[in-house]
């Protein structure tokens, strides 16, 4: 087989609790009032980086900071590109946590800690991976890293960051490590990542909160207008009725389609793991054609009016939500956030006034299949597994890997080591310490496997 002549890597003895001190840091993106925290951990990963050898900088950008580190070999070895982001989700609602989500803790083998698995984990297993192969030699290929701090809000910087920096960033593939396998027995590699619309939507009424009895009755409720204008973006079979919104849609090739029906998923066990009673969706496509391959549209939060404890009667002056869109090929976010846009104007109910803000969106990206890279990251799975990896897709939305296709051109790998279990964004986010260790392996088999196809 392959690589049995080099030497084994090791999983460095420091690994968890260095790791530990990385999800210690409330890096969230999106609070200004964590900057610093942000901050705080784009120069730690730069120190680390910096402690292997990486030529590491910490750079500015309108937003947060971007990590960029290198270490070269030889000329005559392949350029791999490691990208992750060190920012994390909002820990609300605190209620949700067994253990506080910066003090990670281990329980039942899993590490609980806000970005434990999204995607503080799954980055800092590559720069491990790193680690283990200095230590029984150089690195099998050379290596470069951009590492972001602004993923969580959609990545408004990188586009820019990664045009003027082409020279610098180029390779002959890049490596993202920020999703899920399919499940815990089956190593996956990612073809497919939908894409994204986020809106934020504002309803408005009258100019203060009034009494319910002085004013029930003829006052507008912004909370039954916006109840009523995000009931009517769906029918009862789960279709978007906005008009257009379905237009440029590409399904998977039946190939495709045949090969999903193959993965081992039971829907019912899918639906005992999330503790619902039945899948719901867009009838007439399967559990994992909903998941993967359609597109979709949630409210993600809603607010107005009194929420505290006992009654309190108004009629509240104003109430919001927040709507997302995951999209698929065929489809344009800002092209589907116009339409959305319209669409919500025309149908905002008498009486209240309409407010749409687009917060960002995404593009949907299939990958090839059957690429040279896409061999190697078979083979480095195989080689911890022990068994075949499977193709699949995720409904989860990674915004620079269109980016990436755009500005470098070259050929995008989506190697996941974590699980939906996991619970991403979720409280008591995880990681398993299992999954974890092997994300180290596979990363290092992989650049070995890189590197045995020249």
């Amino acid at each position: 087989m392959p690589g049995m002549n080099l030497p084994p890597v090791q999983i460095p003895v420091k690994a968890l609790e260095e790791l530990f001190d990385l999800l210690r840091i409330p890096s969230v993106s999106s609070d200004p009032g964590r900057r610093g925290e942000v901050l705080r951990a784009a120069e730690f990963l730069a120190a680390k980086l910096s402690s292997l050898g990486f030529a590491a900088r910490v750079d500015a950008t309108a937003g947060h900071p971007v990590i960029f580190a290198e270490r070269s070999v030889s000329s005559s070895l392949p350029t791999a590109l490691i990208y992750g982001h060190y920012d994390v989700q909002p820990e609300e609602p605190l209620g949700g946590w067994s253990t506080p989500p910066f003090e990670p803790t281990v329980r039942n083998g899993r590490i609980y800690a806000r970005g434990a698995t999204d995607d503080k984990g799954q980055l800092y297993a590559h720069l491990m991976a790193a680690q283990a192969l200095l230590a029984v030699g150089d690195l099998p290929v050379n290596l470069k890293f951009l590492l972001e701090g602004e993923e969580e809000v959609g990545s408004p910087s990188l586009g820019d960051y990664i045009a003027e920096h082409r020279e610098a960033l180029s390779s002959d593939l890049i490596v993202i490590s920020d999703g899920s396998r399919f499940a815990e027995d089956v190593p996956t590699i990612t073809s497919g990542v939908r894409g994204l619309c986020y809106l934020e939507v504002r309803v408005r009424g009258a100019r203060r909160d009034l009494h319910s009895g002085a004013y029930g009755g003829a006052a507008p409720n912004p909370i039954a207008a916006l109840c009523a204008l995000l009931a009517s973006l769906k029918d009862a079979s789960g279709r978007i009725l906005i008009p257009g919104f379905y237009d440029g849609v590409l399904d998977p090739p039946e190939s495709e389609l045949q090969s999903w029906s193959q993965l081992p998923i039971d829907p019912a066990s899918w639906c005992a793991s999330i503790g619902i009673q039945e899948p719901v969706g867009e009838a007439g496509y399967s559990l994992l054609e909903r998941l993967w391959s359609r597109p979709t549209l949630d409210a993600n939060g809603i607010w107005g009016g009194f929420q505290g404890p006992g009654s309190k009667t108004v009629i509240p002056a104003s109430a919001g939500a927040k709507v997302s869109m995951r999209l698929v090929p065929g489809q344009d976010w800002q092209r589907i956030a116009r339409l959305a846009s319209d669409y919500l104007r025309a149908h905002c109910p008498a009486g209240v006034q309409l407010e749409v803000e687009v917060l960002h969106g995404a593009e949907p990206v299939v990958l090839p299949v059957d690429s040279p890279a896409v061999q190697a990251a078979r083979s480095a799975l195989a080689r911890v597994f022990g068994r075949p990896a499977q193709t699949v897709r995720t409904g989860g939305s990674i915004p620079v890997v269109a980016d990436f296709q755009r500005l470098l051109g070259a050929p995008v790998i989506l190697l996941d080591f974590g699980l939906d279990i996991d619970a991403p964004h979720s409280p008591d986010e995880s990681f398993a310490v299992a999954d974890f260790q092997r994300g180290i392996l596979c990363a290092a088999e992989f650049l070995r496997a890189i590197a045995e196809q020249r």
